[in-house]
């Protein structure tokens, strides 16, 4: 019986130990999701603080007189003699009009500087459109500097010694009056989601970064989808399995782990140094992003097509279907839904990618919107990484905004994988 007891406690003490295990194991992976949760919520949340004011901008109400002797001295309605006029002497004229007082030269200078430069080319594109308004007097709201803007956003304090801030103590009194009266608002800033990049923090968007994101995209679905599905079908339905088969298979998963600015380097060989194709080109970066996303599709099709259960082919060809039919016909169905979900990752790795993009030149300073493939352009994260090193504190702002739109586009991507995988899943 002492045996008996002893060898029962044994048992016990060994139970209780490894139960004791076990709950320090499920403690150590809750703290570790609990720190991992956290992390990602801390950059989430700092990126979001620093990121969200870039939606909004600053402007400032004026009352614009445009003046004929200014825009079109001769009354001929030209346009090109209207193009050539210099529309910045009416914002420059409204502002004297209304701070008669500032009348020395470092007092006009802080004036000047509350309106953003690119105001002139909005006025001037408005009376192109619309030559009647010569003549008239229109109050307006325009867009104010970027340094203008940081201060009404609080990102420069004005309390701080006028030393340590690159906004004037002139200046901040010509905010306050304006503030008095009503005269300054921010608004939503369309301009952030649909222009293209600028020298002006206030005039860059994203616009042309998206569109070139886009294309790029467009083309890498348009040929590593079929390729990699076709590829995915003929190494698991119809290739014999030899020496030579197992080369491809070695080779395809090696290069899914290559470094992505390798394919960069492959592209500016082939692409543009071999070809001749145009360098900053959505379609060159699309040919990259194919060659990148290829290993990906392939393995995540041939996951696919294992997990369709061999007894729909047996059945298939049990009736009388060739084996062409049987794999499209019956199996390529099955298998699509996961082959639809790794082709999604595979975009989102794509949109997120930057480096072999900027092997190809698409890091160029580009301000036209491109309308085709054909176009200089530049993508999402090339277009943050050349924000992120400019110094002006108002690129800082669009630099986490971007981060926000392409994280945006990631997380979408990431639940429209999610969705299709539990909406066309077959468990067998």
């Amino acid at each position: 019986m002492t045996e008996i007891a002893d060898s029962t406690r044994i048992v016990k003490e060994s139970l209780n130990k490894r139960y004791a295990s076990e709950r320090r194991f499920r403690r150590l992976g809750l703290m570790a999701i609990f720190f991992g949760v956290s992390f990602v919520l801390i950059l989430f949340a700092d990126i979001f603080s620093k990121g969200y004011t870039a939606f909004l901008q600053t402007q400032i109400e004026l009352e614009i007189f445009y003046d004929p002797a200014i825009i079109d001295p001769g009354h001929t309605n030209d346009p090109q003699v209207i193009g050539k006029a210099d529309f910045a002497k009416l914002y420059k004229a409204a502002l004297k009009e209304r701070f008669p007082d500032a009348t020395s030269r470092s007092a006009r200078r802080d004036l000047y500087n509350l309106v953003s430069n690119g105001v002139a080319y909005s006025l001037r594109d408005t009376v192109l459109d619309n030559p009647g308004l010569i003549g008239t007097r229109l109050t307006l709201w325009l867009v104010a500097d970027d340094e203008i803007d940081m201060l009404i956003k609080g990102h420069i304090h004005r309390d701080a010694p006028e030393s340590d801030r690159r906004v004037s103590n002139q200046s901040i009194a010509f905010i306050e009056q304006l503030e008095a009266s009503d005269s300054v608002r921010k608004s939503f800033s369309w301009t952030f989601l649909t222009a293209g990049d600028s020298r002006e923090p206030e005039q860059a968007g994203i616009g042309g970064a998206v569109m070139g994101s886009l294309f790029t995209l467009l083309v890498t679905l348009s040929l590593a989808f079929p390729i990699g599905v076709a590829a995915a079908i003929y190494l698991e339905e119809f290739a014999a399995k030899n020496q030579f088969t197992d080369l491809i298979e070695v080779n395809i998963n090696n290069l899914a782990a290559v470094p992505s600015i390798v394919f960069g380097l492959l592209g500016l060989a082939v692409f543009l140094n071999f070809f001749g194709m145009p360098r900053s080109a959505p379609l060159v970066g699309g040919l990259v992003l194919t060659l990148m996303t290829l290993p990906t599709i392939i393995i995540a099709s041939r996951a696919s097509l294992k997990s369709v259960p061999l007894s729909i082919r047996e059945a298939a060809l049990g009736v009388g279907a060739s084996k062409v039919q049987t794999v499209f016909h019956h199996v390529l169905p099955q298998a699509m839904p996961g082959m639809m979900t790794g082709t999604i990752i595979g975009m989102a790795q794509a949109l997120g990618e930057s480096a072999p993009l900027l092997m190809i030149g698409m890091v160029a300073f580009i301000v036209d919107i491109p309308t085709s493939p054909l176009d200089p352009s530049t993508v999402l994260p090339v277009q943050i990484f050349l924000w992120a090193d400019s110094p002006e504190r108002a690129f800082l702002e669009r630099t986490s905004a971007a981060i926000m739109v392409l994280l945006g586009f990631l997380v979408a991507m990431n639940a429209l994988a999610v969705i299709l995988r539990k909406r066309f899943e077959k468990r067998w």
